[in-house]
């Protein structure tokens, strides 16, 4: 280690500044899931500002949170939820600190679900469902815009600024874990992601094992949300038990979408038979049996108008065919956002928020990683009492007695409403679990997501050991390739000048200087150690010529090199 990397690190230590020595957090969970814990924090220094601090599962970054990290640091939109600040302990724990949202679609939806089971529906208006829908669009066409995939959208994902807050009732889409960039692949997405997107709000070209799929994947997870809202019930449930998140194909979700959609006749849907699953599918499934089959049969019976525009809309969003599926900003450019109410920035249009806050999380023993942390600060301060909010209590017995009833696949209706308070998949930042205080029957739901984000994890951790290994190899091959060109470049006359460089070569990478690239000088003796600067001409003349020899090497097709390296400037 040079002396420069000695300073630097020392520095580095004494200006790192540990995330609980800045904001409190402790007792103040308010998440959990596959990838994380999610805690509301608040500046030690007197603040007006609160922050949702994630803690990454694990040690170290995982490509999930590498990709997230990297993706919100440059994405800059009034919809997208921003990252205010990166923390890694000495503990290699990371922590992301976002902005602080109170409230996402999953809670509103499930809260008007159980008031609705209790004979009390709150009325959610038309220009809340009209905001929400367009802040959505928008946030996501400026992710196309940038070609860039969410591939995760569901209602726990759409969150929504809360009372006393800058952005009071404005969208924001979180959770970029498994969000891609899609132009010009080096591989095809479904190699790289065999199975995205959580199974209620799974396109249909997805379960049929699309390898080429597109941006029309995050329009169909946006009409189901639609859907969701206009109905306060998940349009394509599924309560399939078994699931192997291993294979994107998954029969019961294939029959749900048909039992509401229709068998796609091929008129419709053109290239449903080049889906690598079309064979399996016509053995699965009959097209005569969902002939009666249709969406405005489903809306009309959850009491939605099917004659207007806004059904209109959910038609071109719940279109089978991805290449006729509606893209982002077409939807923002549809009549249904012409007519009147017009949207809002505040998707609560200045009224009283309804929905309850945030509640926070009891620490299960052996589950919390704050347990056996330290977390107080270096100068000891007076601590809030840990949960201060009065629960708010919204489900009635019934609603509890029906939770331990799996009900039938054909009796969907109200009994859906009544048995989904726990089966969304937990995986978002802001996940949560309101009935933690009851005692309750596991149930199978429960159990189905926790299944379906286990597979999940251990696929994204073989992804990365694939990952890891083709990085591998690619440095390999690219090392040969360079010992290759230095032979033949300097093989010259002297049988034995070859073999010296190649010696030369393996003795510069043994140093573990392989990896640096050509453009990083390193550090060297006879320099001054103030300026950086060569000690004397003669030795900096001569360094040169080293280096051009190195890298200065000519054109010549038949060795692939197109000239010097450009990143190289003797000057």
């Amino acid at each position: 280690m040079s002396m420069i990397d000695a300073r630097f690190r020392e520095e580095l230590a004494r200006r790192r500044e540990k995330v609980e020595d800045i904001y409190h957090f402790h007792n103040q969970k308010i998440g959990r899931g596959t990838y994380g814990h999610v805690y509301k924090a608040v500046p030690r220094i007197p603040s007006t500002e609160v922050y949702a601090l994630k803690l990454i599962e694990g040690t170290g970054l995982s490509m999930s949170a590498c990709r997230e990290i990297s993706l919100l640091r440059e994405l800059r939109h009034v919809n997208l939820i921003k990252l205010q600040r990166v923390f890694l302990t000495a503990e290699r724990k990371v922590w992301l600190l976002f902005d602080y949202a109170e409230h996402d679609l999953w809670h509103i939806i499930k809260y008007n679900r159980s008031m609705k089971s209790k004979k009390q529906r709150v009325d959610v208006s038309a220009t809340m469902v009209k905001s929400l829908l367009h802040q959505i669009l928008d946030g996501m066409h400026y992710l196309h815009s940038n070609w860039i995939l969410h591939r995760d959208l569901k209602p726990a994902n759409i969150l929504v600024m809360g009372e006393g807050l800058r952005e009071r009732g404005r969208v924001k889409i979180a959770d970029m874990g498994f969000a891609r960039i899609f132009y010009n692949p080096l591989k095809p997405l479904a190699d790289l992601d065999p199975v995205v997107v959580t199974f209620w709000y799974r396109a249909p070209e997805l379960l049929l094992g699309a390898r080429h799929y597109t941006k029309a994947i995050d329009l169909w997870a946006i009409g189901c949300i639609f859907s969701e809202l206009l109905t306060s019930e998940p349009i394509f449930f599924c309560r399939e038990e078994d699931i192997k998140a291993s294979s994107p194909y998954h029969k019961e979700q294939i029959q749900r979408i048909f039992q509401i959609m229709g068998y796609p006749a091929e008129a419709d849907w053109t290239d449903i038979n080049k889906m690598p699953y079309y064979d399996k599918l016509k053995n699965d499934f009959k097209r005569e049996k969902f002939a009666n089959f249709a969406l405005s049969k489903y809306m009309d019976k959850h009491k939605v108008k099917t004659d207007t525009k806004q059904f209109a809309l959910l038609q071109k969003l719940l279109t089978m065919d991805p290449m006729k599926r509606i893209s982002a900003q077409g939807a923002m450019e549809d009549d249904y956002f012409k007519e009147l109410p017009p949207t809002t920035l505040d998707v609560f249009n200045g009224l009283e928020i309804p929905y309850p806050k945030r509640e926070f999380l009891s620490d299960e023993e052996g589950k919390d990683p704050l347990a056996n942390m330290n977390l107080q600060p270096q100068q000891p301060q007076a601590q809030p009492p840990p949960n201060k909010r009065i629960k708010m209590d919204v489900e009635n017995e019934q609603f509890n007695k029906n939770m331990n009833n799996p009900h039938d696949m054909n009796q969907q209706g109200n009994h859906v409403a009544n048995n989904l308070q726990e089966q969304q998949p937990q995986m978002s930042m802001y996940a949560d679990n309101n009935l933690r205080n009851r005692p309750q029957p596991p149930s199978q739901y429960n159990q189905m997501y926790n299944n379906n984000d286990l597979a999940r994890r251990q696929q994204e951790q073989l992804r990365e050991h694939k990952m890891k290994e083709e990085i591998q190899q690619q440095h390999t091959f690219q090392q040969q390739q360079q010992r290759n060109m230095m032979m033949h470049h300097h093989g010259g006359p002297n049988p034995n000048q070859g073999r010296d460089i190649q010696m030369g070569i393996m003795n510069f990478e043994q140093q573990g200087h392989a990896n640096r690239p050509p453009n990083l000088i390193m550090p060297d003796n006879n320099r001054d150690p103030n300026t950086g600067q060569f000690q004397n001409v003669q030795q900096q003349r001569m360094m040169q010529q080293q280096q051009q020899q190195m890298h200065g090497m000519p054109n010549n097709p038949n060795y692939g090199w197109q000239g010097p390296n450009p990143r190289y400037n003797p000057q």
